[in-house]
């Protein structure tokens, strides 16, 4: 089934605040959502004091690393389900959107978080019923690959 663009466009836009405006601990990383289709999304925040895990090299904490690769990994799932959102009402898609959450994440951390600006990708490596499995990245403004995660998202 295919949907028109119209109607995957609302649903990103949603999406996009949601993830964005929404949710309280996105807003404390001050994540902001830079892409966003039905293959994967991209979000991304600057460097802060508040963010550091390592005062002497200034890098971020792997908290956060791990928090924002959850984050655009949940995002990218969501967005998987535009298709089966597009003849729902509001109340049966915030119903569906609801329910994503994580099974499972992994993280790998493959330099120190060194940078002034992140940028973290998530693309969909398969996407079920019940379950979305994704493949996140994340980069520094010099694009050097900081952390790479898989995650598994209940999404039905």
């Amino acid at each position: 089934m295919t949907i028109d663009t119209a109607t995957a466009h609302g649903f990103y836009d949603r999406l996009r605040r949601l993830y964005q405006e929404r949710l309280p601990f996105n807003r404390l990383l001050g994540l902001g959502v830079t892409s966003l289709n039905a293959d994967g999304a991209t979000m991304a925040f600057s460097m802060r004091e508040d963010l550091i895990g390592n005062v002497f090299h200034h890098t971020l904490h792997g908290g956060v690393i791990s928090s924002v690769l959850d984050a655009v990994g949940g995002l990218t799932a969501s967005a998987s389900l535009v298709v089966r959102a597009a003849d729902l009402s509001d109340e049966k898609v915030k119903a569906m959107v609801a329910r994503v959450g994580t099974i499972d994440l992994r993280v790998d951390y493959l330099r120190p978080g060194r940078g002034e600006r992140f940028t973290a990708s998530g693309r969909i490596m398969r996407a079920g019923r019940k379950v979305a499995v994704v493949r996140m990245e994340m980069h520094n403004q010099d694009a050097m690959l900081v952390a790479v995660g898989t995650g598994t998202y209940m999404v039905g």
